[in-house]
This record gives structure tokens, sequence and C-alpha cells, in this order.
């Protein structure tokens, strides 16, 4: 059995234009607020972790709701359509509403950027709509992507036997990493990180133009219905879907051996995702603001990394095991943080390159095999509902990581906090993940010489 790297490819489109969108509002949304609203790290990061606050609620159900559709189109392509359209149009009017802040803002001339806070904090409060109006775009935005965050991902396993799933997986990641990358480029070609008083529209609107050309290839060459029966057929020719024997099992169907891994495993999405997000939510400030550094380039690189990792890491995991990869990814993703500790502004900029390949390296190698540890463990027919879980965790995890980062800084300042509250939540992680015993994809036993060699 191979896997079919082309249809991996064409579903993770849908992967593409998520990760391209998260790329673009994780870099602009941060700065909009503390530069053009002049909010406090921790208000802002309140509202940034708004998104994981919805998507805790919402991605379970909505992948629940996607494993009971069956329409002609399939299961998770009628929630992809809908949400997709809605995102892009909400996206673009929210820089609509920030560009009227603005407008304030420059037509009070403050010059340096302490001072633009301060006026901008002022303006925020003197007249506090446009904030509101902004939040309520942002919410939104944030429904309609959660609309279809879940039914996307859970696509991939929908057409991907058991066994392929990591590396199908790293494929996935590689089209999301692609989507991310094209949108950091666009950041430079707009200077994103270089202009304090910025109208965003047209950044936006670039960037929903990539979503638009990923939605238009997923809707034109994916044919959810057929390959989600071929994997069926598949899943039954090669024997990977008879039951393990168990002496006790949960009210979910799983033994309190797999019961305890799923959250031992969800434990360690979440305490990784909130040293990660506590990076990513604020990395475009702390370059911008602390480091005078350009982030978008800096994340590029990181980007690079990932994607000449995730084949190689998806292939190494069905010979090692998912878990033993994943631990080495955790290890390599805190050294990278913790080498990031003792860089300062006077650090010459060349010398994060390493720093962020190293954590993409770390990143594509926990990324790739986690999602499929925890839809290995699912049931059949319950594959989204088992990515709402892994959304759940994940989404959770975002919802503290800014929030107390965010106080962390505004007690302490972001020159000394930053880094290391990342590495102290990853290290954390590889301590949960090393008591995992489930969740690895079991070799397909072939029935012949023949079937060993791939041939019909």
């Amino acid at each position: 059995m191979k896997l079919n790297y082309k249809r991996v490819l064409l579903v993770g489109m849908a992967f593409f234009l998520i990760s391209a969108f998260w790329q673009a509002y994780d870099a602009i949304t941060p700065l909009i607020l503390t530069n053009h609203f002049g909010l406090p790290q921790s208000v802002s990061g309140a509202v940034m972790s708004i998104d994981n606050v919805l998507a805790v609620f919402l991605l379970p159900i909505f992948g629940a709701l996607s494993d009971k559709k069956n329409t002609r189109f399939g299961k998770r392509t009628p929630f992809i359509f809908f949400g997709t359209i809605a995102a892009i149009i909400s996206f673009i009017a929210l820089t609509l509403v920030d560009n009227y802040q603005l407008a304030r803002l420059v037509a009070n001339g403050v010059p340096s950027m302490q001072a633009a806070r301060e006026e901008a904090l002022r303006l925020t409060l003197e007249n506090p709509w446009p904030l509101i109006g902004f939040i309520a775009t942002l919410l939104v935005v944030l429904i309609s992507m959660a609309t279809f965050r879940s039914p996307a991902v859970a696509l991939m396993p929908d057409v991907t036997v058991k066994p392929l799933r990591s590396k199908a997986n790293a494929i996935i990641n590689l089209t999301g990493t692609a989507g991310g990358i094209i949108v950091l480029i666009l950041g430079m070609v707009f200077a994103t990180s270089k202009n304090l008083y910025m109208q965003y529209t047209g950044y936006v609107a670039a960037v929903c133009g990539v979503m638009l050309l990923g939605f238009i290839l997923f809707l034109l060459t994916v044919k959810e219905k057929k390959w989600a029966e071929e994997m069926e057929q598949d899943t039954i020719k090669y024997g990977l879907d008879t039951p393990e024997e168990a002496i006790a099992t949960t009210k979910s169907g799983l033994t309190k051996s797999e019961l305890s891994s799923l959250l031992l495993i969800l434990a360690s999405v979440a305490l990784w995702y909130i040293g990660y997000n506590s990076i990513t939510s604020k990395y475009s400030v702390y370059a911008t603001n602390v480091l005078g550094f350009d982030y978008n380039f800096t994340l590029i690189v990181a980007q690079a990394a990932a994607v000449v990792t995730y084949i190689p890491v998806g292939m190494i995991a069905s010979k090692i095991g998912r878990r033993k990869t994943i631990l080495a990814g955790v290890l390599i993703f805190a050294t990278a943080f913790t080498i990031g500790i003792f860089i300062t502004p006077k650090t010459p900029e060349i010398i994060m390159y390493p720093v962020f390949s190293l954590a993409g390296i770390g990143w594509a190698t926990i990324n790739v095999n986690s999602f499929p540890m925890v839809v290995e463990l699912a049931k059949k027919g319950d594959t989204g509902k088992y990515t709402g879980y892994y959304y759940t965790a994940s989404m959770a995890a975002q919802i503290v990581a800014p929030i107390l980062s965010g106080i962390l800084y505004d007690a302490f300042g972001m020159r000394f906090v930053f880094f290391t509250f990342g590495a102290i939540f990853v290290f954390f992680s590889f301590i949960t993940m090393f008591f995992v015993k489930h969740g690895d994809s079991k070799p397909i036993m072939s029935k012949s010489k023949l079937e060993q060699l791939d041939v019909d």
C-alpha cells in the first residue's frame, strides 16, 4: 500500500487556506490592538484569546456535526465552502473598521512609538466604539473560521488509512506551511513590520486572494465521497478495523489504558501549545518593539525549516513510532526557545535565523505526529469528534497562553519573559508524552508477497 500524495496534497488545500489566514491574523491583530488602539499587553492578549475560547466550544461541535452529515458533496466540504466565504468577507471588513481608528490617530500626528500608543489609548477611552466595532467584526471572522476548521482537518483521516496518516499529515502540514510562507512574503512586500500607521486592507485583500486560490483548487479537484469510500474499502482489505481485545473498556469504547493515553496526549498538546502560542501570538510585537527585527523573514526561516522536515519526519515516525519521534521534537523545540532567551536587541539579527530553524524543525516533528495519534484512537465514524478533542486541547491552551504571558509581560517586561515562558511549558509536555502508551500506528499485515511488493 502506498500513500496517494497527489490526493492528500489536494485535500490539504483546505488547510492551506486556513494556515494562510492564521498567519496573517496572528501577525497583524496584536499590532492593531497594541499600536492602533493602545491596549496594554494583557488586554491585547485577552482579545487574542477570543478565537481560542470560541474554538473550545465550536470546534468539537462542528467536528461532530460534520460526522453526521451526508450530502452529495460529502461530510466536510459544505462546511469548508460556507465557512471560507464568510471568513474572507469578514476579514476584509475587519481592516475597514481599523482604518477608521487609524485615521483618528494619524490626524493627531503623534511622532514617537510610545507617544503614539498613549495617544491611541486616550482616543480609545474617549470613544470606544471603533474598538467595539473591531471586536464585533473580529467575532464574525473567528466564528466563520471555526465552522470549518475541524471538518477540514478531519478530511485527511477520512480519506487515508490509519498506518499512512503520519505521512499524510506531513503533506497536509506542508501545504499549510506553504500558505504561511506565501503570507509572510506578502508581509515583507507590504512592509507590515515597518509602518506603525499602516492600513492593512491591501495586505489582507492579497491574503484573501491566496485563500481563494486554495479554495477554488480544493472545490475543483477534491472528490470527498468517492475517496472516503475507497479508504473504507482499503481498511477492510488490509484488516485495519479489527478491534483489540480488552479486559475493561470505558463508555467511549476505549480501554482504560487507551483513555489514559488519550488524556496524556491531549495534555501534551495543551502544554506545547501554551509554549508555542505564547511565542507566535506576540512575536510580531516582540520582534518589532523589543528586538527591532523584521518578524516576517524570521518566521519564513522557521517555516522553511519545517517544510524540509515534514516528509522525513513522517517517514521516521513510520519506522521508530510517533511517540518517540514527538519526544525528540519536543526536546528540539524547547532547546530553540531556551537559546532564544539569550538573544538581545544588540544581537545581530542573523543569529535569530538558526534558532528559528531549530524551532521549525522541532515544531514540524511534533505537529506531523500528534494529530494522527489522537485520531488513531477514534472509533469508526468518530473522526470529526476526535479532531474536535484535539482542537479543544490546543485551543484551551491558546486561551491561557496570551493572557498569562501578557500579564507576565506587563509585570516583568517582554525581554526576559518571552522565550523563558515558552521553553518551560514545552519542557513540561515532554513529561506527559513520555507516559503515553497508545496512538502509534499498527503495521499493515500484507496477505501475500504480491501485496508486500505493492503489486495488484
